[in-house]
């Protein structure tokens, strides 16, 4: 078997809490290379003691993509396979051979299973197909954020349906950055149905409840916005924002229409159940909670929400049924929802009041 030569590459700005972890994952790899845009805590320190190579470059005015781009540059030109791996991120066991055995001469790209979000004992909880392994040569990173990697030719994508990178992230950080940086991006490309999406839900993270509304209106609307995951995704998010404004009947008419747009998804169908449970409807929360639970695939996509595949459905299910005087199914899914959160305090107390038979859950 022709064994390829491997690079891992990074950009990082402060990272030194995780560079230790990050490197033990990837040191099997021929080469790994950082571009470091100005830390100034011990980042570079570590770097020199694992013996990385690395650049120190400040990027002014501040892109991902135009960081990516720059971390590119150190890649050596005999390197065969290129990993773009962030400092959050590790490589899984047996990485290394995975990739050799499925990688061939035409290959100029690897899709693989990124676990983005997992549970305490590192069970996935958010799951999707990502491809940053790519060949070296011929690719680009573009958007200032939210950034994609581009190929400059035709592509030869190979698929491996294992999980290669796990993700750890670290929630202090701040994305004050990502607003100016999404604006930025629609400005370049109106038209990018993606980044409009992404801007939307940026502003509704950011509170701006009625700039989200109509960027994200504006993302539906736009040609290419054809992949109903994030139609529905982007429908949810208006429910949401009309909530926050105390507009409840846009709520509801917009989770519907979420629901219409991928009745295969749980994420509507649990909004809904959550909208309902506010509004102390509880024969509809048990209505659209079931039919949540009737939805078993879970699609490999960022689209997924934590929510739909945790606790929350049996936690709702629970309190309806309290509610609509069902104590029996009510201590059924009180017990499943504490199996998958035992250390939830509330939902213990919501068990021993369900036990106590008090009108208090």
């Amino acid at each position: 078997m022709k064994k390829y030569k491997i690079c891992v590459y990074a950009i990082c700005k402060n990272e030194g809490k995780f560079i230790e972890r990050w490197y033990n994952s990837i040191k099997d790899a021929d080469y790994i290379c950082v571009l470091d845009t100005g830390s100034v805590d011990n980042t570079v320190d570590l770097l020199e003691k694992f013996k990385i190579n690395y650049k120190i470059k400040k990027i002014d005015p501040w892109r991902f993509d135009s960081a990516r781009n720059e971390s590119l540059k150190l890649i050596p030109d005999d390197a065969d396979i290129c990993i773009s791996l962030d400092i959050d991120e590790v490589m899984t066991n047996g990485w290394y051979d995975k990739i050799q055995n499925i990688w061939n001469d035409d290959t100029t790209r690897l899709s693989y299973i990124y676990n983005w979000s997992l549970d305490s004992n590192d069970k996935p909880i958010i799951s999707f197909y990502a491809d940053k392994i790519h060949k070296n040569k011929n690719y680009i990173w573009t958007h200032p954020v939210h950034e994609i990697l581009t190929c400059t030719t035709n592509e030869t994508k190979v698929t491996l349906d294992d999980n290669l990178v796990n993700h750890y992230p670290d929630n202090t950080k701040s994305r004050s950055s990502y607003l100016p940086l999404l604006e930025l991006s629609v400005k370049e490309d109106p038209t990018d149905d993606r980044n409009m999406h992404y801007l939307g839900r940026e502003y509704m993270y950011n509170g701006r409840w009625n700039e989200a509304i109509d960027t994200l209106i504006k993302h539906l609307s736009l040609e290419k916005a054809t992949w109903k995951d994030e139609r529905c995704a982007s429908m949810r998010f208006i429910s949401r924002c009309y909530i926050n404004l105390g507009r409840w009947n846009e709520a509801y008419m917009w989770l519907n229409k979420a629901i219409e747009e991928a009745p295969y998804l749980r994420e509507p169908y649990i909004e809904m159940a959550l909208l309902c449970a506010k509004d102390e409807k509880y024969n509809d929360v048990i209505n659209y909670a079931l039919k949540a639970l009737k939805i078993n695939e879970k699609k490999l996509t960022y689209i997924n929400e934590i929510f739909s595949n945790n606790e929350t459905i049996y936690d709702l299910l629970s309190v309806a049924y309290y509610y609509t005087n069902n104590r029996k199914k009510s201590i059924y899914y009180i017990n499943k929802a504490i199996k998958l959160d035992p250390k939830n305090s509330r939902l213990a107390i919501n068990k021993q009041l369900i036990l106590a038979n008090k009108k208090e859950c």
